[in-house]
């Protein structure tokens, strides 16, 4: 949806199947809300690699006889959104490089936050990069001549990387998963018959009745080969968990289970709590879709108060090349959604969505319901206020253009036109989870981030003690620097 934030990838993996290839097809396909704007998919029979990428959703770039080409037992997917580097072809993921050590091939979900560094240390020490995104540099160092065991050489390569990623890796005999020792993003292991399967989420899984395993720990390195599947922990001694909150309020499909726990009904309880914190006397709830059905349905269940699906949403929208300001007025924000009027005509209407980002889209839809006759309109988001930049694989913008970061709830509520304005607050949105409060990464929400990142990194945004936002592009004293970290 447009105005809603966007995921880095989507990953999947099979190790053992005849038809590796058609499995990763449509365990991509579930796994597209991670990704829309390029798809890949490479292939090993156990002696070479072959492989397909393009530009769009997976059924446009897998057209025709091509997943028949991609004959092997072995496979990676990739669904990217760009959060560093730029959108084109040669971004697209999986990547791969031929080195000493054979044909290597990654998928990777998260960014590295000292790509910058690293990236000059390689090419320093002669790596010619081919891509602007900075899982490449995670190939470079597993490709660096090394005379230890396969997992040692995983081991000293993410040993020398910092941040957030979720990692398939496949050779020509092997496929490795792998997750960063806080855990940020989401990786799980599976079962069909005598295959191992990989993927981000759970719901790619169901599609192809692949049996869930268990997830991949934070740190662990898992190698799936002829002979089943090894896991090695590469930081026995790490304990701090960091896992991304916003998977739960947002981004995973609602049939998947993270960390053991269903991300439906996780948000169902997030409506709840948010009815308890936050009630009001209205007529009817209405929830954005498809972000605020679960939540709305929650605060509907709690409250008491009617559940209409006032809004119906177009799941046929693409890139519109025309853009006929005077013919239609908000034509981008109606095109996706329109209100069944009869619905919210003369009622005191609940609206509540996930997540408010920049405010411009959720401002037209509450100007949607008053001009349809609406006698009030009350928004309730089931998440606390977004203030903060994510380093870590979402691309919630610098913090100039969040809202919340920039005003007091009086003055969204206005800005809005809307009667009340409620946010779900911190601990009741982990409650509603159910997993402890440590177990998280709230940075978006607190300003206190996990991992310290590197301040010459392409996409950092630094805010400085007199609370100016400031990009790479300016002089900075390391003394003006004010990063918050736990």
């Amino acid at each position: 949806m447009e105005g809603q934030p966007k995921h880095y990838c989507g990953l999947f993996g099979i190790y053992g199947h005849p038809n590796a290839a058609e499995l990763t097809y449509f365990g991509l396909y579930a796994l597209q809300h991670r990704g829309q704007e390029s798809a890949g998919i490479v292939v090993s029979d156990g002696e070479q690699f072959h492989y397909h990428k393009g530009m769009g959703l997976v059924p446009q770039v897998f057209r025709g006889q091509i997943l028949q080409e991609l004959k092997g037992h072995i496979a990676v997917g990739h669904t990217r959104y760009s959060t560093t580097g730029s959108s084109k072809l040669t971004n697209a993921q999986p990547l791969i490089v031929d080195c000493a050590r054979g044909q290597i091939a990654i998928a990777h979900n998260g960014n590295l936050t000292n790509a910058a560094k690293l990236r000059e240390e390689l090419e320093a020490n002669g790596s010619i990069f081919q891509t602007t995104v900075d899982s490449e540099i995670i190939l470079h160092l597993m490709a660096q001549p090394s005379f230890g065991t396969v997992q040692n050489n995983l081991i000293r390569s993410i040993h020398k990387i910092d941040g957030a990623y979720s990692l398939i890796i496949m050779t020509a005999r092997e496929l490795i998963g792998i997750r960063d020792p806080f855990g940020f993003r989401p990786l799980s292991i599976a079962k069909l018959n005598d295959a191992w399967v990989l993927a981000s989420e759970t719901c790619a899984f169901d599609l192809i009745h692949a049996e869930f395993f268990r997830d991949v720990e934070p740190g662990e390195i898992v190698i799936i080969d002829n002979h089943g599947l090894k896991s090695y922990k590469a930081f026995p001694e790490h304990k701090k968990r960091a896992f991304c909150v916003f998977e739960f309020v947002y981004f995973a499909r609602p049939d998947s289970l993270l960390n053991g726990k269903s991300v439906y009904q996780a948000r169902v309880q997030m409506g709840k709590q948010l009815a308890i914190e936050s009630p009001v006397d209205a007529d009817i709830v209405v929830p954005v879709p498809d972000s605020g059905n679960c939540a709305a349905l929650g605060f509907s269940q709690q409250s008491g108060i009617p559940y209409e699906m006032a809004f119906v949403r177009n799941h046929y929208v693409g890139r519109s090349f025309l853009q006929p300001s005077q013919l239609i007025r908000d034509f981008n924000v109606r095109v996706k959604l329109n209100l069944i009027k009869d619905l919210v005509k003369n009622k005191r209407v609940v609206i509540v969505d996930d997540s408010i980002v920049r405010g411009t889209t959720f401002k037209a839809r509450v100007n949607n319901l008053k001009e349809a006759g609406a006698k009030e309109v009350h928004v309730r988001v089931s998440c606390p206020p977004h203030k903060f930049p994510c380093f870590y694989g979402i691309d919630f913008p610098e913090r100039s253009k969040l809202m919340a970061a920039n005003y007091e709830i009086q003055e969204i509520q206005k800005y809005l036109n809307a009667d009340s304005l409620a946010y779900l607050s911190k601990e009741g949105m982990i409650k509603a989870i159910g997993l402890p409060m440590d177990d998280f990464c709230l940075a978006c929400y607190t300003g206190k981030y996990p991992v310290e990142f590197d301040p010459m990194s392409d996409k950092l945004i630094i805010e400085r003690r007199r609370g100016r936002i400031v990009s790479l592009g300016d002089s900075i004293a390391s003394e003006d620097l004010q990063i918050r970290l736990l």
